[in-house]
């Protein structure tokens, strides 16, 4: 199963991709999308969109996790990540990929324990569960490599409650 995390930004947006298989996860790729701040808004989402796609058609993940969008202090933060995360739910659902939304606090919980852990806690979390010899960067990718292992980690119980019904 491939997994995609995203963590949502107009500016800089970032994407993790991991592979889970029996209890083994490898990370595939991550990185970053970057648009110029001097251009357009029109055209960024435009080059959101594009990058996005040519990343969900080269990896085709089977799954997708994005970071919510949460109110920030500064409102025109927080209505271009809301701009950049419609992109990402519009791009993924023609893509025919599902996708799960976790805040930042439950992404944080779920990997640590703690739901107010820091940026260098997260990152050592996400070296030791990946295998990784260096901790992760740069921090968009981090988090979206945190948010995509959030996914996974919660996958058994899904399904077991899915079987349920």
């Amino acid at each position: 199963m491939f997994v995609i995390g995203i963590d949502p930004g107009l500016s800089t947006l970032g994407y993790g991709i991991l592979e889970a298989r029996g209890h083994s996860i490898r990370p595939v790729a991550a990185g970053t999308i970057r648009t110029n701040p001097g251009a357009d808004i029109g055209e960024r989402l435009a080059e959101l969109y594009r990058d996005l796609t040519d990343l969900i058609a080269e990896h085709q993940p089977d799954a997708a996790a994005v970071e919510q969008v949460f109110v920030n202090r500064n409102l025109q933060t927080a209505t271009s990540v809301g701009r950049a995360s419609g992109v990402v739910l519009l791009a993924l659902a023609q893509a025919g990929v599902p996708v799960a939304e976790y805040s930042p606090s439950a992404v944080k919980r779920a990997l640590t324990g703690y739901g107010n852990a820091d940026k260098q806690q997260m990152k050592k979390v996400i070296a030791m569960r990946l295998g990784l010899s260096e901790l992760p960067s740069p921090a968009d990718a981090a988090d979206a490599l945190a948010i995509a292992l959030c996914h996974l980690q919660g996958a058994p119980m899904r399904r077991a409650i899915e079987g349920v019904k």
